[in-house]
Parts: structure tokens; sequence; C-alpha cells
């Protein structure tokens, strides 16, 4: 195979017509019909269906695609990297998460490291599916998610289907994030009947809005009051705004959040088991792997700090 054959793969899979496709590549429509032709017939799999409305991939085709993504977008990542539009040997790093601003702070941590040296990095706050198809994509080494008792079984096949590993980092029992003057604030202990008078904020999941993918834990029970939010900011807001609470691992970081969110621990018989997920076929670079050690660090001064009740490293 020929980096051709992903280019010109890519763009039938994207214009779903060969016609269209051979007018954004300026090649003949034959021409790629038959590199198309080609390359199923060395894979021994038929990519495409053909018809009189146009194609469509199949099953292996969308597989196909996948590779063919990461493929291409290693390919224009080297690029960029030594042609001349970025300076050569600046490290580079990527990381995406679910809502976590103890992942933030790693991030800066990591960085301080480094300045002033010259980087590149990004990091990502993402829905659940997301974070798992961006690390799949190969477009973030590391993504950091959490599992459950609920949901471990779907993450799980999610990551093995893709084939990706999780790593744990550490397991803690949920909290709620409150505000600091909210009626409960001064409860040892939170039950679900304590909390029934007050909306539940969550982080909204796009089309994949299975409670599975979810990011806080109990999701599933009903409430008479629920709140869907895109960004850790307005779920703040609405904390101090309406009483709301959201449901997570209880590790807030008030230099980067303030004194006014709070952390009490919630009745359940619940675990949640924070780790970061990576793409098999790649092995991380030095960054990545310093990365981790801040990030698990991170995560123990959080757990200390809040007296997590119910924790293990």
């Amino acid at each position: 195979m020929r980096l051709e054959d992903f280019q010109y793969f890519r763009a039938v899979a994207t214009e779903r017509s060969l016609n269209q496709a051979a007018s954004s590549l300026y090649i003949s429509q034959p021409s790629l019909s038959n590199a198309m032709a080609r390359l199923e017939e060395e894979l021994g799999v038929q990519l495409f269906i053909r018809s009189s409305r146009g194609i469509t991939l199949t099953s292996e085709g969308e597989e196909f695609l996948q590779y063919a993504n990461q493929i291409m977008e290693q390919v224009a990542l080297m690029e960029r990297r030594y042609s001349g539009q970025s300076r050569p040997g600046l490290p580079l790093f990527s990381v995406v998460t679910q809502h976590y601003a103890f992942v933030v702070d790693a991030f800066a941590r990591l960085l301080k490291h480094y300045q002033p040296s010259r980087y590149q990095a990004s990091l990502k706050e993402l829905r659940t599916y997301e974070v798992i198809e961006e690390v799949f994509q190969l477009r973030s080494e590391i993504g950091v998610i959490y599992r459950s008792k609920y949901n471990h079984q779907i993450i799980n096949r999610e990551l093995n289907d893709k084939h990706l590993s999780f790593h744990s980092l550490i397991k803690t029992r949920p909290y709620i994030f409150a505000y600091k003057n909210h009626p409960l604030a001064q409860k040892d202990r939170i039950t679900f009947e304590d909390l029934a008078p007050y909306p539940r904020l969550n982080f909204e999941q796009g089309k994949y809005n299975s409670f599975y993918f979810w990011e806080e834990v109990h999701s599933d029970l009903p409430v008479d009051q629920s709140i869907t939010v895109s960004d850790r900011a307005t779920i703040f807001n609405l904390m101090i705004g309406l009483n709301g609470y959201t449901i997570s691992s209880g590790i807030i970081n008030a230099d980067l959040n303030g004194e006014d969110i709070i952390a009490l621990p919630l009745e359940s018989p619940e675990e949640i088991e924070i780790g970061y997920i990576t793409n098999d076929l790649h092995q991380l670079n030095p960054l990545a792997q310093e990365f981790i050690q801040i990030l698990h660090t991170c995560l123990i001064e959080g757990i200390e700090k809040q007296g997590n009740w119910q924790a293990e490293s």
C-alpha cells in the first residue's frame, strides 16, 4: 500500500462519490476507481458498496477508515514537525480528559518543568466517548477517564474493541461537589435522601448519551431536578446559584477552582477508579511518562487533602 492509497480512500469515504473524490484529488475518475479496486484486492476485503445512489462503506471499510485516519494524521504531524512548519526538536505532548481539574493541575506542573524551553502541547476536556476516540485515533497520547462498578464492563469492551488499555491510578468512594454555603455543607455524610430537594448537575455527552458514558456515578438514578451542562465553569456557577450538586471523586484543586466549591462524602456502595488510557499501537514519549507520574502525585495529594474516607493508590 502507498500513502496515496490512504489519501484516495479517505477522499472517497468522505465524498461518497468517485467523481467528486477524483475532482477533489485532481485525478481522473478511472484512475481513482482502479486504485480503489487494487486496494480492495490487496487487502482481500470489500471496502465499498457501489450503487446508483453513490458509494457507502462496508463494515470493513468503516474499520479501515479509522486506521487510514490514524496513518494520515501521523504523517501530517511528521510533516509539521520536520518540514519547517515547527521548529525541530520541540517536545510534543497531548492529553485529553473528562472534566477534571486535577488533570489541568498535572498538565501545568509538567510544563513548568520545561520553562523557558520550547515545546508543543495540547490539553482537551471532552466527553467520555470523545476521550476514547481521541486516543484511538492517536490525536492524543493519553486520555484520563474513570471506571465504576456500574460502567466498567461497557468501558472495558469499548477499550478492547479499539486496542486501548486502561491503567489504574487511584480508587475512591464518591463525593458530591457543592457550594460551601449549601444547606448540606455541615453534614458529615450525605445520603441520596438528603440530595432529593436539590438539582443534580451532569456533563452532557452528546449523541453517546448512555448512562455508561456519563462522567458522574449514579447518573442512572432518577431525580426530580436534573440539569445538563457542557463545561466546568457552568457547573460551578450552578452549584452556587441553585444549590446544585454533582457526584465525582472529591478531588478539588482550590488554586484552580477557588474556595467556594467543597467536597462532601456520599453514602454509596460505588467505587470510582480513575486512570489513564493509552493506545496499544503507540509507545509513550518521555513527556507523557513524566506527566503520568505527576498526575498520580496530584491525585494522591488531592485525596490526602480531602481526607478521602476510602481510597486506594
